[in-house]
């Protein structure tokens, strides 16, 4: 078991001498047990070498990706160097576009005698296919910033450098007269075909980054016109790659074991989780090249295609770029869900840091001055750093009057001096427009919620110029962006934005992920509920169904920490939002409702401990956060303690036992690189005190020999660390309540 959490490495994996060319010498040499890069800190750097033979070897002592350059440009391996395990079996094109009807690939190679594996053999004997773009020249460079991100240190655990350090590689490909022919015959006479000079001037750019410290690849494509006329890129692929498969099954099966990658791009929406992105934007398909398979109908998803689902159907200017959306490709080591998980978190914070960003809320429920006032003044009092106008609270930013920017621009003066952020709510989707202005579905299908503008209709033009220009003159800085876009299509010839189906999800996605990254630039706060993290939203549901706020209080507490328990797999506790509803939500009566607060103290204290306690901060949507002084001081006892553990707290969960009503139940934060390597919290669910033995693993921690364990009354206790890594923490619980212990 202990495999699981170690990590074997090269040391060195490279021997820093020089070859015939300019680039130190790629070697590999011994395994040799090294440390881990989810805990311990590594001088794992991106860089470029050559093998004697003269591929290129991308590498930063975790993964290596290798390119042969001739007689073209190709990935010929991608390794996890730790387990020297290889997960590329055929080589493919490093892309493929199509460009008014004509499809080209990108590189690659071609004579691959089976697909099960590759040989080194093999490669020098593959040919380059003549109808492709041919690799011209690379270089390499620092990784540059996707967009400008201000940072807001008050609420961030630390500050994470923009962007992720690393290398960015960029090899550049174009066609030669003889590729050019050959297209142009094998096409026919077609009057749409391009012509020999745009197909001559077109450079296409494949970019790679590579990050310090991560099993990490990124992969983009770019397109140049060069030429004097148009072109339309019909569609992309910007990644091809025939991964090992991870099982072999002479049957079919409904669920395939996938490789173990975890996927991640840009071009996501209309959901929170890795399948939505995979249905978006990167799919795991059948290799139709792949005849030696054991599967018998040869169905077995081992081939990754990035493409979006139709179009972008884009028009390039002469002397202008076109550039696909990123893809991230990260390596596991292990298929463990906790470390999985944990190596997903890492990516997230690396690539988005402003997900690190957890202030502490409130949703008032009116917006007239007098009730925002009031709970600015309260937040202040108590440690809140941020109100909302929520919905349903009157707050309307499609109101472009100057009575109405005049008075917001007030409040926003009002909250600053009090120290505190304001914004508001503003649905996008699932509403109706107008005939003119809404989505024209497909025959048969409807808007993904049921209703929905189109982002490129005169309407969708023009909300998102108001959204500019409201949060440009107001100076708020929140925006809780409801239903926003989820990937529909439109059929309409009729909206400015877009021509037709296979251009409006590209164009209507680029409006609202441009309007995103500006947010970014400006540090205006981003909740979103969609994958928006890499477009530069800050946080989404962690995972909740609104009705279940009706429930009695009881049955709250325990569903609010299964929510959190389940929702943080993938999740840091700053990613997600939970929900507390003050006053009545969606019915319920008294037995569901917290107000009056100061006659529910106990179930109000529980709230608040089961969210400071999981670093997970919700949506305390009412009038007020304390109508009485023991209220006030209840709610400010847990946002000290929250302030005073914040690192730890926004650090990783690692998963003890699942809340179930029958027994304790108890989470794990962990931060090898802060003073708190760890602050574990149990919960008892039971109407009686109960003495508890827990065995816990603290190998994520990066405590070894013993950990001093701080219980909440002070008291510290000397623990053993055995040899599985793991401590026991003997505790009382008091009835309906909850401990908690800081490990150090």
């Amino acid at each position: 078991m202990k495999l699981l959490f170690l990590i074997l490495m090269f040391a060195p994996v490279v021997a820093l001498c020089q070859t015939h060319g300019n680039l130190p010498a790629f070697e590999k040499s011994k395994l040799t047990e090294y440390r881990d890069w989810l805990v311990d800190s590594l001088d794992a750097r991106a860089h470029l070498y050559e093998t004697a033979d003269g591929k290129l070897v991308f590498c930063n002592g975790l993964v290596s990706r290798t390119f042969t350059t001739k007689p073209n440009g190709a990935t010929v391996s991608l390794d996890l160097l730790p387990k020297d395990e290889s997960f590329l079996r055929s080589v493919r094109p490093e892309a493929e576009l199509t460009i008014h009807g004509l499809t080209i690939p990108v590189g690659g190679l071609t004579g691959q005698p089976i697909h099960n594996y590759l040989l080194p053999e093999w490669i020098d004997k593959m040919k380059a296919d003549p109808a492709s773009f041919q690799l011209r020249d690379y270089r390499m460079e620092e990784i540059s910033a996707r967009f400008p991100w201000r940072k807001r240190a008050a609420w961030m655990p630390k500050d994470l450098p923009w962007p992720a350090p690393g290398k960015e590689l960029t090899f550049t490909y174009g066609l030669g007269e003889t590729a050019i022919q050959l297209l142009l015959q094998k096409q026919g006479k077609s009057k749409d075909l391009p012509t020999s000079d745009q197909l001559k001037n077109l450079i296409v750019s494949v970019h790679y980054e590579l990050y310090d410290n991560l099993p990490l690849f990124c992969k983009w494509v770019s397109v140049e016109n060069n030429s004097d006329k148009t072109i339309r890129l019909d569609r992309f692929k910007s990644e091809i790659l025939a991964a090992t498969e991870p099982e072999s099954e002479v049957d079919g099966k409904k669920s395939w074991t996938l490789p173990n990658l975890t996927i991640l791009t840009d071009y996501s929406f209309g959901g929170m989780s890795e399948e939505q992105i995979l249905e978006t934007s990167a799919t795991w398909k059948a290799d139709p090249l792949y005849m030696t398979q054991v599967n018998y109908e040869r169905t077995m998803p081992c081939l990754l295609e990035v493409a979006p689902q139709k179009g972008p159907a884009q028009e390039v200017e002469p002397g202008s770029v076109f550039t696909t959306y990123r893809t991230w490709e990260l390596i596991h080591d292990s298929r463990d869900q906790e470390r999985k998980g944990l190596e997903e978190r890492h990516t997230l914070r690396a690539l988005a840091p402003w997900v690190t960003e957890n202030p502490i809320l409130m949703h008032v429920r009116k917006a007239d001055n007098e009730a925002v006032k009031k709970a600015v003044d309260q937040c202040a009092e108590v440690g809140f750093q941020m109100v909302i106008m929520t919905f349903g609270s009157g707050f309307n930013l499609e109101d472009e009057s100057e009575v109405n920017l005049n008075r917001m621009k007030m409040l926003a003066d009002y909250a600053h001096g009090k120290g505190i952020a304001l914004g508001g709510y503003s649905l996008l989707a699932s509403r109706t427009i107008s005939k003119g202005d809404d989505v024209v579905m497909p025959e048969g299908q409807k808007p993904r919620f049921g209703n929905s503008p189109c982002l490129d209709s005169e309407w969708g033009i023009a909300y998102f110029e108001k959204l500019y220009d409201f949060y440009t003159k107001t100076g708020l800085d929140i925006l809780e962006h409801d239903g926003n876009y989820p990937g529909d299509f439109c059929l309409s010839s009729h909206h400015p934005g877009h021509r037709g189906e296979d251009d409006s999800q590209w164009t209507q996605h680029k409006r609202i992920s441009d309007f995103y990254n500006w947010c970014r630039g400006k540090g205006i706060y981003l909740n979103v509920p969609d994958n928006y993290y890499l477009n530069g939203s800050n946080k989404s549901a962690m995972g909740y169904r609104e009705t279940n706020w009706s429930l009695p209080r009881e049955q709250q507490e325990i569903i609010e920490r299964q929510n959190i328990y389940d929702g943080t797999w993938r999740k840091s506790p700053s990613m997600g939002w939970m929900f507390v509803p003050l006053v009545e939500y969606q019915g319920g009566g008294e037995a569901a409702t917290i107000e009056p607060l100061r006659e529910h103290l106990a179930h109000y204290g529980q709230r608040l401990a089961n969210l400071f306690g999981a670093g997970v901060q919700a949506c305390y949507r009412g009038p007020e956060l304390y109508d009485a002084p023991e209220t006030k001081a209840l709610v400010s006892r847990w946002v000290n303690f929250y302030r005073q553990h914040r690192r730890i707290l926004n650090g990783d969960i690692i998963h003890i036992r699942r809340p179930d009503g029958a027994d304790y139940d108890a989470i794990l934060h962990v931060d090898p690189s802060g003073s708190e390597k760890g602050l574990m919290m149990i919960y008892n669910p039971l109407n009686v005190p109960v003495q508890r033995k827990i065995r816990v693993n603290v190998y994520y921690t990066g405590l070894k020999s013993q950990v001093l364990a701080t219980n909440s009354r002070g008291e510290t206790k000397v623990l053993p660390v055995d040899a599985a890594n793991q401590i026991w923490i003997e505790c009382t619980l008091p009835a309906r309540g909850e401990e908690w212990f800081v490990l150090k």
